[in-house]
């Protein structure tokens, strides 16, 4: 079967991953890390993305972004690659691609699950070894640039006391098995996360398949309702 170009929505939340290549290291030193994350900081803001939460570990990188168009998500991690894999290889002694295709997104349903992808993506770090992520900024620890704050984080408290103490005790709470598994299942699979009525409201406007095809019947838009 074909494969389904990426769905990327203006002004919602995507969640993005990508690995190393045949899973090798694409982070070896906390230099390189600061490196990716420097590049990300000004290829974001060239291409209008804003940057919710991050997590890198040795062998992948997330997001949780807002593009304020269609293309920005692609144009900004492009620039990302071109920067950043030259350096790499360089460093390295190394040559040849060192992420593993292109990378993979989930349109994110906000409301119910924008705090759940945060959470999921912050918290991998802690058993990652040497990693970092948007935690820190997030719980108080140290402003982060790169971070743009949604507005659901913000509605956590009035202060930023407040809502880092909030935000805290929700990382303290972890995670169901369940959850973990709807996150990772859907970024990976490229569908979207979020309820049946977000769903089904994201197909319709996109009038181009968003969901898991039932088998024989294949998908189509109703010409009536578009």
């Amino acid at each position: 079967m074909a494969r389904l170009p990426r769905l990327v929505v203006p002004h919602q939340p995507h969640h993005l991953i990508q690995h190393g290549n045949d899973r090798q290291l694409i982070f070896r030193e906390p230099e390189d890390y600061q490196r990716f994350l420097g590049w990300l900081k000004e290829s974001a803001k060239e291409y209008k993305v804003a940057i919710h939460a991050y997590v890198l570990t040795p062998d992948q990188w997330q997001l949780l972004a807002t593009p304020a168009d269609a293309d920005g998500l692609a144009q900004a991690m492009q620039r990302v690659g071109r920067y950043y894999v030259p350096w790499f290889n360089a460093k390295y002694g190394r040559s040849g691609s060192l992420f593993q295709g292109r990378f993979k997104t989930s349109v994110i349903d906000a409301e119910h699950f924008l705090m759940q992808c945060s959470l999921y993506m912050e918290l991998r770090a802690q058993g990652a070894g040497h990693a970092c992520s948007s935690y820190e900024h997030h719980s108080g620890v140290r402003p982060d640039p790169l971070i743009t704050d949604h507005a659901l984080y913000w509605a956590l408290g009035n202060t930023p006391f407040q809502r880092e103490a909030a935000y805290k005790e929700l990382a303290e709470r972890a995670l169901t098995a369940a959850q973990l598994q709807v996150i990772e299942a859907a970024v990976l699979k490229g569908w979207p996360l979020g309820s049946d009525a977000f769903k089904a409201e994201l197909q319709h406007k996109a009038k181009r398949q968003v969901l898991p095809a039932k088998r024989g019947r294949p998908f189509k838009v109703n010409a009536a309702q578009s």
